[in-house]
């Protein structure tokens, strides 16, 4: 049996546990599922700030998923908190929700736009986008300025379709991303609304790394991805010695 750890990086017990039904509700009947949120970090994560803060508690749950043989991770955040520091780590592939999800994208569609939470956070998707090679695919990024942990009240959910209406037709696109993991469960609704392929990274970023770990394929350890060199760690960071 393959066993996937979703790590959402927050502390929302809530949204944890509707991340990990969602990332279920997608694996295989062979792959196990375990959603958990570290110990330490924020409640959300809607700033540079929090990401930051967010990250030693993300590396936490990996070498915990290390110590217990856990063959594939995913970061549940649309900023995609210290995934390549979670590569260095794992021994199997580490998957963040925007690279999936912007992956997704353009297998069902020639142009797709982000619909995300605060405007403050739009500059991250836009950077990821041209990171992760999407720069031209990616239509726009749009912010329906509701903060994450309301993402679960009904205001909400209106808020989100209708920006995902309004954004296909500003942009000329065909797909929509949904920018933030507590919308992993809009996707249905979105898609019926406005009649185009919805993807939200959790479940596609479960199945890119449940297809990675039946492939026996695993984060490449020659060059920046290898091994963090041995060094002491001090005062409240004693614990991550390596």
């Amino acid at each position: 049996m393959t066993h996937i750890r979703v790590i959402n990086p927050n502390t929302a017990l809530a949204m944890t546990a509707a991340i990990g039904r969602r990332a279920r509700a997608v694996a295989s009947p062979g792959t196990s599922v375990t959603a958990v949120s570290p110990a330490m970090g924020p409640e959300s994560i809607e700033s540079h700030y929090d990401e930051a803060l967010a990250v030693p508690g993300v590396l936490a749950e990996i070498a915990a998923g290390e110590r217990e043989g856990v063959d594939a991770y995913v970061i549940a955040c649309f900023g995609d908190p210290g995934l390549d520091a979670a590569r260095e780590l794992a021994t199997g592939p580490v998957i963040g929700v925007a690279e999936a999800a912007m992956h997704a994208a353009t297998l069902v569609g020639r142009r797709f736009s982000v619909v995300t939470t605060l405007a403050r956070t739009t500059g991250r998707a836009w950077e990821l986008a041209h990171r992760y090679g999407f720069g031209a695919a990616c239509a726009g990024v749009h912010a329906c300025d509701v903060p994450v942990l309301a993402l679960e009240e009904p205001p909400a959910r209106k808020a989100v379709i209708e920006l995902c209406a309004a954004a296909l037709e500003r942009d000329g696109s065909d797909v929509i991303v949904l920018g933030c993991a507590g919308m992993a469960d809009f996707c249905a609704e979105v898609s019926r609304v406005t009649g185009v392929p919805v993807i939200e990274g959790v479940g596609a970023a479960t199945r890119f790394a449940e297809s990675l770990a039946a492939l026996g394929l695993r984060t490449s350890t020659r060059g920046e991805y290898a091994r963090p060199l041995p060094k002491r760690y001090s005062g409240l960071l004693r614990d991550f010695t390596i």
